[in-house]
């Protein structure tokens, strides 16, 4: 089942979904197996089409199942989700198998699209590899192609976020470090 505020939003301005560097959730699919993590490094790459970059570390199972299966999401956790993203982010599913059922987490699956996404983010893209064997093994670097995407439009809308007008408890997550992030704050013209 669908979250009930899981709005599309257009290829064009998925960018604008990365642009502010937020801790991101990803989550993966291959050959039945579904797992998800946390990661701090993800950033948008290219407008048109548009394209993500994110590193994962060799000793995680949720890179295996990115190479495996070639596609990938990359989420956005809200205020509420600090101790989920910490925990998804410390634990892995190479120790600890069911650790998503332990965390609560139930995914979806958006229509036309076999990566697991999970619930209650602000944002949602899912991307598919663009392999790139030198950056991956060398850097732990992925490059991916944005394939489609959503946001929650009580916090994203018109292709903006809206943190000033959203719930606090809808604000984006950044990782600092120790256990610790901040939310996204208020918003500042120059």
């Amino acid at each position: 089942m669908l979250p009930t505020h899981f709005t599309p939003v257009p290829l064009d301005k998925a960018y604008r979904l990365l642009n502010h560097g937020p801790t991101v959730l990803v989550s993966a699919r291959h050959a039945g197996e579904d797992n998800a993590m946390a990661a701090a490094w993800a950033c948008a790459l290219d407008f048109a089409p548009p394209k993500v970059t994110v590193v994962l570390d060799k000793a995680t199972r949720t890179r295996a199942l990115v190479e495996a299966s070639g596609q990938f999401a990359l989420q956005l956790p809200t205020q509420v989700q600090a101790a989920l993203t910490l925990a998804l982010g410390s634990e892995s599913a190479n120790d600890h198998p069911d650790k998503l059922r332990r965390h609560g987490v139930e995914l979806f699956h958006a229509p036309g699209h076999a990566v697991p996404l999970v619930p209650g983010c602000a944002a949602w893209l899912v991307c598919r590899l663009i392999p790139e064997p030198h950056n991956q093994q060398t850097y732990d670097l992925f490059i991916a192609e944005v394939v489609a995407a959503w946001a929650d439009e009580r916090v994203f809308r018109g292709g903006h976020w809206e943190f000033d007008s959203a719930p606090d408890a809808l604000r984006t997550l950044h990782y600092v470090a120790g256990g610790q992030f901040y939310a996204t704050g208020a918003s500042v013209r120059g």
